[in-house]
């Protein structure tokens, strides 16, 4: 049996250790899954495994041989691939479907006149519908949605003939039918003999489809175990380093001065007209699943994209046109893609949390860098982001602590409403519990908040009361004491209104 193995692998970052002698091995035919909180180190380890990072120290083997991975080429030509979670970082937006299913002839070698255009668009028809994927091959990936873009990913690696297969929180964008296509597309692998290391921190998924677990945290491996003999409770309580107490759903009084009112709100991209009010110190939840309207709806209402409607923040009437409206009258949005829209990766921390406030860490033209490290540091103590200094680049923070910045940057007395677009996508449960105390210290101040998600679970825990969308409209309204899993999942489907 064909067996993929990393022995004893390690990496620093400047002088921070992240990985300290991390072993891990995949079977052919087995799906192992990679667990831990955010920066456990997960993601630097397939990083390592897929070309991207080169490791300090340790062995990567092959059927028992040592081999070399120090580009995403040597991975490839082992026959290593992977998925990863921000896939607008791996996609040529400009390129159709098919010229992104067949990057790899182009990669190649492979001369653009020895490119014939008629297999390669037959080619990628026949792979998508092998996957059950219905997406038109000479669509612009540009027009395509996260979910599509996921797919599209996937079907790539599996077009690259791959012998093991990094998949970094796959299922994220995906709906259920788009997820349920993914696992019988894994099985179908698996009876390949391929092997796949399976990132989520989606504990029915790890049961459901993981043969083998294995949970990282602070750069150490913790424990390697077949799935099916651990608890869930057990897997938590090795990610965490203790165990995770649940408390009871907790009802408040809210305000009723409303802090936004939106009227007759007519959504471009939904083809929908909506009204919604959140009042002073409430936290709405907006419920809906994969192509309810949810982050269109968001959008139109940060003014990114075009709607009609009527706004009043505060009781006064404002016209928002364009985001930088939005901002001047008190809302933000802390996006869905917050790699693409939420944060500048490749800025530090402290440039991050200072640029919405510019103007007033300058004088005269001048940055008055003093006094913007001295706002980042209050700032980060604050957040409790986890990182080495306030000029580290955020694209070395774990994903929980990137979120925590794309939150804090908006934090100022002269925000009233905060939009939240699956503010919890891709990151762990103790990151998430970190960013719902954010969430709920913003509704003591007063602010109002919209959660815009497709984890219902998160809305019965944070939300004070909760919309339901459905083809973007709103269709059902629960108070926090009424509302349930099973009733918001039937309005969800469309199959009542309120």
């Amino acid at each position: 049996m064909s067996k993929l193995e990393m022995k004893d692998i390690c990496k620093s970052f400047d002088k921070t250790e992240v990985l300290k002698k991390v072993s891990l091995s995949v079977n052919s035919g087995e799906v192992h899954a990679l667990l831990g909180v955010n920066g456990a180190g997960k993601s630097t380890l397939v990083k390592i495994l897929a070309g991207d990072y080169e490791k300090n120290n340790g062995k990567i083997l092959l059927s028992g041989k040592e081999i070399s991975i120090s580009s995403p080429a040597d991975a490839k030509k082992h026959g290593i691939g992977i998925v990863v979670q921000e896939v607008d970082t791996a996609l040529f937006p400009t390129l159709t479907v098919a010229e992104n299913l067949a990057i790899d002839s182009y990669t190649n070698g492979f001369k653009l006149s020895r490119l014939s255009w008629k297999p390669i668009k037959k080619r990628a028809k026949a792979l998508l519908q092998e996957m059950n994927i219905s997406i038109d091959v000479n669509k612009p990936v540009s027009e395509c949605s996260l979910s599509e873009k996921q797919m599209i990913l996937i079907a790539r690696a599996v077009a690259g003939n791959v012998r093991y297969l990094i998949l970094d929180e796959p299922t994220a964008p995906l709906s259920k039918k788009e997820t349920q296509t993914l696992f019988t597309l894994i099985q179908d692998l698996k009876d390949k003999g391929v092997g796949i290391i399976y990132i989520s921190h989606r504990m029915p998924e790890i049961k459901s489809i993981s043969d083998r677990f294995t949970v990282m945290r602070d750069g150490n491996v913790i424990v390697t175990e077949e799935t099916q003999k651990a608890s869930t409770d057990q897997i938590i309580q090795h990610m965490l380093g203790r165990s995770l107490k649940n408390s009871e759903r907790k009802t408040k009084d809210v305000s009723s001065k409303p802090v936004m009112k939106v009227s007759d709100l007519a959504v471009s991209e939904t083809g929908k007209t909506i009204d919604l009010t959140v009042h002073e110190g409430e936290i709405v939840g907006i419920a809906g699943l994969v192509g309810a309207g949810k982050s269109e709806t968001a959008r139109a209402l940060f003014g990114a994209d075009e709607a009609k409607g009527k706004w009043f923040i505060n009781g006064k009437e404002q016209k928002i046109r364009s985001p930088l409206h939005a901002i001047q009258s008190g809302i933000c949005l802390v996006p869905e893609e917050r790699r693409k829209e939420g944060v500048l990766v490749d800025r530090n921390v402290r440039e991050n949390l200072s640029l919405p406030a510019i103007r007033s860490f300058t004088r005269l033209g001048w940055l008055l860098a003093k006094k913007e490290e001295q706002s980042a540091r209050k700032g980060i103590q604050q957040l409790g982001v986890v990182t080495s200094s306030p000029n580290a680049l955020v694209k070395h923070l774990s994903g929980g602590n990137q979120q925590k910045v794309a939150i804090g940057k908006w934090i100022s007395p002269d925000r009233h409403v905060y939009m939240f677009d699956e503010p919890t996508k891709g990151i762990d449960v103790n990151a998430k519990k970190e960013v719902f105390q954010l969430i709920h210290s913003l509704a003591e101040q007063g602010k109002g908040v919209l959660y815009f998600t497709s984890e219902i679970d998160e809305l019965l825990e944070i939300a004070d009361r909760i919309l339901v969308m459905y083809d973007g409209e709103i269709i059902a309204t629960y108070s926090a004491r009424e509302a349930t899993q099973e009733n918001i999942m039937q309005a969800a489907t469309g199959g009542i209104t309120k």
